[in-house]
């Protein structure tokens, strides 16, 4: 990635971001993580992996004398839910479930901190029900459960934002029997869960708020053009769109990066270069090794080759 294509926002609103994130950190105590051995779990989101190359390479850039190993285990489609619409990818395969690996996965990574980003697929692009939120909150409790039993911390990131936007004439409107095209409100579905992983603070959660991050920063966008979003099919956020992602954990480890999301630092764009394609073969290796289901997914080499 180069300085040119790390991140595309407009400058004016590079500028205006840079004050909302400012404002966001203030609030904040930064220190980077006591825990060195870090999994991201999500869906296909974390698997593209653009915001945890970001926060890796920043890591390390400004912690070299700390040996950190952040590894990305994301797998496209999954839900933390455990629910699947009627037809997902034609009626190949349903959505995978978390909870099917996950016993495997700690086993095998031994993770001492799990940060996981669920939702996007969780409410299975319907409109809000009691049964769908409450299965969302029930995998969050499981996943927490399995998490301390092995002795590992777990940070909650909220789910990104949904954008109808681009995607307008393909959407559903509220009150249909079945949605086999999305829910045209399904960012209000999102918010609601971004909401309640908020509000789990109070029992004491670790959760870092990248949902209201990405409605502002599109927001604030969006004002200056219309037509601008994170994410043209309305789901997957592009470099930019990563980046958002990305601002909420970089703030609360105490990291710093340029404009672009890469590491401040005179070899920054090598750093994050190396990192990048570190975790993708990282991450094809433990996802092969620790045996998703999930059909489609490139397989990848030997674990032992891999590292």
């Amino acid at each position: 990635m180069t300085r040119r294509k790390a991140a595309r926002i407009p400058q004016p609103m590079r500028r205006l971001l840079s004050l909302v994130f400012c404002l966001a950190a203030a609030t904040l105590t930064a220190a980077p993580p006591e825990q060195r051995r870090i999994l991201f779990l999500g869906d296909s989101i974390t698997y593209a992996g653009t915001y945890i190359q970001i926060i890796e390479a920043a890591l390390i850039a400004q912690h070299p004398d700390k040996e950190y190993e952040l590894l990305n285990l994301g797998l496209a489609s999954e839900t933390v839910s455990g629910l699947s619409e009627e037809g997902h990818a034609g009626g190949k395969f349903p959505r995978p479930n978390l909870h099917e690996r996950l016993d495997r996965v700690l086993a095998a990574v031994k993770p001492q901190l799990v940060i996981a980003c669920y939702g996007m697929n969780c409410g299975i692009y319907h409109p809000l029900s009691e049964e769908r939120a409450r299965a969302y909150q029930q995998g969050m409790e499981k996943l927490r459960g399995k998490a301390a039993a092995i002795g590992a911390s777990v940070l909650h990131l909220t789910p990104p934002v949904f954008d109808p936007a681009p995607i307008a004439a393909r959407l559903l409107p509220a009150g249909l029997d079945a949605y086999p095209q999305p829910y045209s409100g399904y960012n209000d579905v999102l918010s609601a869960y971004a909401q309640w992983l908020l509000d789990q603070r109070a029992q004491g959660w670790q959760v870092l708020d990248v949902h209201n991050a990405m409605k502002t920063a599109l927001a604030a966008a969006r004002g200056a053009d219309p037509a601008f979003t994170f994410a043209k099919d309305g789901v997957h956020p592009d470099a930019a769109g990563h980046l958002v992602m990305a601002r909420p954990l970089l703030e609360h480890w105490g990291l710093k990066t340029t404009a672009d999301g890469l590491p401040d630092h005179a070899f920054g764009a090598d750093i994050f270069n190396l990192i990048k394609q570190k975790q993708a073969l990282l991450r094809d290796a433990w996802l092969t090794e620790t045996r998703h289901l999930r059909p489609g997914v490139k397989a990848g080499l030997p674990l032992s080759e891999a590292q």
